[in-house]
């Protein structure tokens, strides 16, 4: 381990008084000049060093003036576009023909620009954030592989200043639904509100930038802030004001660090999700450097100066229209969703969240997905098409809606074999139609009864499309509860029908 000049002042000290070695032999013992023995033999305290003058550098000196002035003129220009230490090099020897090595050139550019005041340390003022006085907002990038592909996702995070708890949730989208959705998940999962909330200039939020602090908020962004009573702060534009909510900065970065490495390999964006709650719950096990409690303990301490919930939550959804095309699908945000057939070529309402597109009816719900990630991207349901393939039956081998059934696991291998048995048994469209009455009837027979059905009836060789259901109803036992039909909306049968007000006027009982 190498000495400090104390430490080594005073061990030539001691062989010094010990010993009683001369100069000499201080200076081999202890491999230093016999000038440094006498400095310690004077004063236990090594002397400080020299500063020295700098000298001429004759190779720099020539071209200082130009380097200087593209310098201090850098600071008129973008960031992204000001010299770096190689261009100053290339145009020297381009326009002044230097011949500078560049490491020269590096050497002094580096120097010059703190001597400048242009690579200068802005000072932070240490804070002291007030229990449930405040809270931060951003959106953070990360890859995951989603279904298999390989997809650029965002991560909203909210981190209470005080405890450091913080909640993360992934989108597909850093549009304003996600940005209200991500508001409204976190409060519900803190169970309380900040009293006001950081932000930096998320276009969600600001419409435009003002003069100072002052931005132009959206409306739905007002909305919000009003349903749950927070104020809201916005830090400086730029990288001047990324300090000024730091503690989310690097949140977003630890978390990535701590639960996306290595990249996650998930079914779907719910499925991550379940895994960034996992992270969430794992954190408040955490101990932030410096702080005597877990972060679970300084929020429990922190949750009575919270604002409460208001009785509803906020509704984060978007209001928009759609035209149905001749493929029976909206374009919502360049991607297409499926609708029942029968409302093709109308316009119908359509609600959107980060996570779903909802297709509306009046009032009815007719159509709901989950949102896609990325664009140009068909989500499909089988059931939507069945009454036009019940026509066109030979449409089916090659529908992108069986398709996607198949790998969602809504058409299951006992489909694949009563359709492949059907087709054998009664020519390819009689055996397609006899498979798609099967589907129709999912809308009001319970799957598993539906596919044991198929099941027996394929080994028996009874491929009737009716004696498959009415097996469905045995197999169901007479309680037909309301079901999910293959890759579509769920609906209810209507009771059996009784005899019991006849049986009461035979008997007498009656009115």
């Amino acid at each position: 381990m190498a000495r400090s000049r104390v430490e080594l002042f005073e061990q030539i000290r001691r062989s010094r008084r010990d010993e009683r070695l001369s100069i000499r032999e201080l200076a081999e013992r202890h491999h230093v000049h016999r000038r440094t023995v006498r400095q310690a033999l004077a004063a236990a305290t090594p002397p400080p060093r020299k500063t020295y003058r700098s000298r001429a550098r004759p190779a720099t000196d020539p071209y200082a003036a130009v380097i200087d002035g593209w310098l201090l003129a850098d600071r008129e220009v973008p960031r992204k576009q000001r010299h770096t230490a190689r261009r100053i090099w290339q145009r020297l020897v381009a326009e002044h023909g230097a011949t500078l090595a560049e490491v020269t050139v590096s050497r002094y550019v580096a120097r010059r620009r703190v001597e400048l005041g242009l690579d200068g340390v802005e000072v932070a003022v240490p804070q002291t954030h007030l229990p449930g006085a405040e809270a931060e907002v951003d959106f953070g990038e990360f890859y995951a592989t989603v279904a298999g592909v390989w997809t650029k996702l965002y991560m909203f995070v909210l981190r209470l200043s005080h405890s450091g708890r913080a909640f993360h949730v992934a989108f597909a989208t850093q549009a304003q639904e996600a940005f209200l959705q991500g508001h409204v998940l976190a409060f519900a999962h803190l169970g309380a509100v900040p009293g006001r909330v950081r932000y930096d200039n998320l276009k969600p939020a600001v419409v435009r930038v003002l003069r100072g602090r002052d931005r132009k908020e959206s409306e739905r962004f007002i909305a919000l802030c009003s349903h749950y009573g927070f104020d809201s702060f916005f830090c400086r534009p730029g990288l001047e004001g990324a300090h000024e909510k730091g503690g989310v900065e690097g949140e977003v970065g630890r978390f990535r660090r701590r639960h996306l490495v290595p990249v996650p390999k998930v079914s779907s964006l719910a499925e991550l999700n379940t895994l960034i709650a996992a992270g969430d719950l794992l954190d408040d096990t955490r101990v932030i450097t410096g702080r005597p409690l877990t972060i679970a303990a300084a929020f429990a301490a922190e949750l009575p100066e919270l604002l409460p919930l208001p009785a509803e939550p906020f509704d984060p959804a978007r209001l928009l229209e759609a035209r149905v095309d001749n493929r029976a699908r909206v374009a919502v945000r360049q991607c297409y969703y499926s609708v029942p057939a029968r409302y093709a070529g109308r316009r119908l309402p359509v609600r959107l969240t980060a996570t779903t597109v909802e297709v509306l009816d009046g009032a009815k719900v007719i159509a709901r997905h989950e949102r896609a990630a990325g664009r140009y991207v068909e989500v499909l349901t089988l059931d939507h098409y069945l009454e036009v393939l019940k026509v066109k039956p030979g449409a089916l081998p090659g529908a992108t809606a069986l398709v996607q059934a198949k790998n969602a696991g809504a058409f299951t291998p006992e489909h694949q074999l009563y359709w492949d048995a059907a087709r054998k048994a009664r020519g390819d469209s009689a055996g397609t139609r006899a498979l798609i009455e099967i589907l129709l009837a999912h809308r009001a027979l319970p799957a598993e009864a539906l596919t044991a059905a198929m099941a027996k009836a394929t080994a028996a060789g009874t491929l009737d499309p009716q004696v498959v259901i009415i097996e469905a109803r045995r197999e169901a036992g007479g309680n037909i509860a309301p079901v999910i039909p293959i890759g579509a909306l769920s609906r209810y049968d209507r009771p059996a029908p009784t005899l019991a007000a006849y049986d009461d006027l035979l008997t007498g009982s009656g009115s």
